[in-house]
């Protein structure tokens, strides 16, 4: 479970027991002292509860590498930039040039609980937009699409996913991609033992250290993960796909004044370029810590996401 590191100074006294208090609530609920669904919702606007307090709280991950994650002490990555814009027009919306912006570091367990109950505002990270998701949360204009892939050792022996039936398979916790594997293993008649990491960190070195025989995720967070691991050069990829997902940033549902904000910035991006520069800036060029360049192009699929946006689940 991830807990807050660094919240902000823009955390006001007089602010921070109500904060405390839903971060509380989201640590019980995590380790099933209560039932999740029974978490109270935020029962105003998104707009006007940011009014409100004077602030709009971002919801950050601290290792999807290159969406969202810690280099040094500082969130950075795709997603995050793209919500940086996003509440600048959120700014101007508002017409509140001093808006404070919060950071508050979510787990793939606990992003959804924290949007409902009011903790953030805004995930930004690397999130799938599922039909099923969408009965909780409501999702942005699609801002990346990913291949599903497996994650193996070089010495394992494993080519393609027939090779893992029988093996340990280990995905994280609360992401869609357990249900893909189950999908690719049933359609194929076969069985693997199911694992689950904490987070992708996790998730990947239960595999580096045999553990587990693979972990499966999204390819551009396995691209970033090798990248920046020292046992890299022993971590290969399968070709095969479990499947393919977009990612939109994530909010509550039923606030269709919010969601226009956001989607129309998000049009505008798209629309000038600037949603084309980002992706160049994170998957084609030196990213840090380690200046790694993850030589990704940008697929057809989500060139024709920016030229006809859509915030379509699957």
């Amino acid at each position: 479970m991830s807990t807050v590191r660094t919240i902000s100074t823009s955390i006001s006294i007089a602010k921070w027991p109500r904060i405390a208090a839903s971060v509380l609530a989201l640590c019980v609920a995590e380790i099933g002292l209560i039932d999740t669904a029974s978490a109270q919702n935020v029962s105003i606007p998104t707009l006007q509860k940011i009014r409100q307090y004077g602030a709009i709280y971002v919801g950050h991950r601290e290792a999807s590498v290159p969406f969202s994650y810690y280099a040094g002490e500082v969130p950075v990555g795709y997603s995050k930039d793209i919500c940086d814009k996003v509440v600048e027009s959120i700014k101007l919306h508002l017409h509140d040039p001093a808006l404070k912006i919060v950071l508050v570091p979510v787990s793939s367990t606990s992003r959804f609980l924290m949007l409902r109950t009011g903790v953030i505002d805004l995930e930004c990270g690397s999130t799938s937009n599922t039909k099923i998701r969408q009965q909780s949360v409501a999702f942005g204009l699609t801002t990346f699409i990913t291949g599903v892939k497996a994650v193996v050792r070089k010495d394992s022996g494993i080519e393609k996913i027939t090779d893992l039936n029988g093996k340990a398979v280990v995905t994280t916790a609360g992401t869609s991609s357990e249900r893909l594997v189950k999908n690719a293993m049933a359609a194929r008649k076969l069985t693997v033992f199911a694992k689950y990491g904490r987070d992708h960190s996790d998730s990947f070195l239960q595999v580096v250290k045999k553990e587990a025989d693979a972990f499966v995720i999204d390819d551009a967070i396995l691209a970033g993960l090798i990248a920046n691991s020292t046992s890299g050069d022993s971590m290969k990829l399968l070709e095969e796909n479990f499947g393919f997902e977009p990612y939109g940033i994530s909010m509550r549902r039923d606030d269709p004044e919010f969601k226009t904000v956001v989607d129309n910035s998000l049009r505008a991006m798209m629309k000038s370029g600037e949603m084309e520069a980002l992706y160049n800036k994170w998957f084609m060029s030196p990213i840090p810590p380690n200046n790694t360049n993850l030589q990704i192009p940008m697929s057809e699929a989500l060139k024709e996401a920016i030229r006809n946006p859509t915030d379509a689940g699957i």
